[in-house]
């Protein structure tokens, strides 16, 4: 087994990182591995160094690659070689003075209330299983803020409808616990019904796609988009957007940030703060158009 292979290995199985982020940690390093032997020959990670690190993020500016982008690769050859220096493959970190560009902060895009109330209220979703499956899923990301992976995997029993909450496996296998709204139990119950007529029980997960297998991801990307278009011209229209909208929703209303950051299952405050910047923006609007002085 290679060293990257065993990396891998390592977050899945020590980190219990997700399928869908050690794949994208496993692209980067093969980009890397094919710079590499392109500039420098055969690969092997003692020859890994600052100066090649360095030439490999002018080639990726270069080629358009945004600075956000470039950053994730460069985290991800980081961790590949703490991991190496951790098995003492390596000796030194020949990394500590990679400079990674400036990324500009973008604030999240997201639906405005009375858009979502628009789609979700207004009869834009049918009465057969499909439909009730797509308004459900749309339901839940808004209502929850839960990731796409999160969704996939849920089971008819992580919804607690006498309690009206949620318990979903985040990243690194750790559950948390949240709130839905309400008026989502009669959904579900119209959803479970068609699902149970057509495929009947035990079924492996809650959402399932017209011929009885669990949804996937381009699935639940097509469903999102097609659905949002109808009520908004944002840019992005995906399932994170929703995830967004929760969040700035939330904060927009005076939610506590820290409840927020628990909800949206964020290690620390800093990746939920992003949002504030959305409502301050509200905020100042306000004030300026009702401070006398403003």
């Amino acid at each position: 087994m290679s060293h990257q292979e065993s990396f891998i290995a390592y977050l899945k199985y020590e980190k219990r990182y997700s399928h869908l982020t050690a794949v994208a940690y496993k692209k980067d390093l093969d980009q890397f591995e094919e710079f590499f032997v392109k500039t420098v020959g055969d690969f092997n990670v003692e020859g890994i160094n600052d100066k090649i690190v360095r030439s490999w993020i002018v080639e990726l500016m270069d080629n358009g690659i945004s600075a956000r982008t470039v950053n994730k690769k460069i985290s991800a050859l980081k961790s590949f070689y703490k991991y190496l220096l951790r098995l003492e493959v390596v000796r030194e970190n020949n990394l500590v003075h990679v400079i990674v560009p400036k990324v500009r902060k973008k604030l999240p895009q997201f639906v405005s209330e009375e858009n979502l109330n628009h789609l979700l209220d207004d009869g834009f979703f049918g009465e057969d299983f499909e439909a009730l499956r797509d308004k459900l899923i749309i339901s839940l990301l808004y209502g929850t803020g839960i990731r796409l992976a999160e969704l996939m995997h849920l089971k008819d029993a992580d919804i607690y409808q006498a309690e009206f909450l949620i318990k979903v496996l985040g990243k690194r296998n750790k559950e948390r616990i949240i709130p839905y709204p309400r008026n989502l139990n009669m959904l579900v119950e119209q959803y479970k019904a068609e699902r149970t007529q057509l495929f009947g029980n035990p079924v492996e997960c809650l959402f399932l796609t017209s011929k009885g297998k669990p949804v996937y991801e381009k699935l639940i990307y097509r469903v999102v988009c097609k659905n949002l278009a109808m009520v908004t011209t944002i840019d992005q229209k995906s399932p994170h957007v929703l995830r967004h909208t929760f969040a700035t929703h939330l904060l927009n209303r005076g939610a506590d940030l820290n409840a927020v950051k628990e909800m949206l299952g964020h290690s620390n405050l800093s990746a939920t703060q992003i949002y504030t910047h959305t409502s301050l923006d509200k905020i100042q609007k306000v004030y300026k158009q009702a401070h006398p002085r403003s």
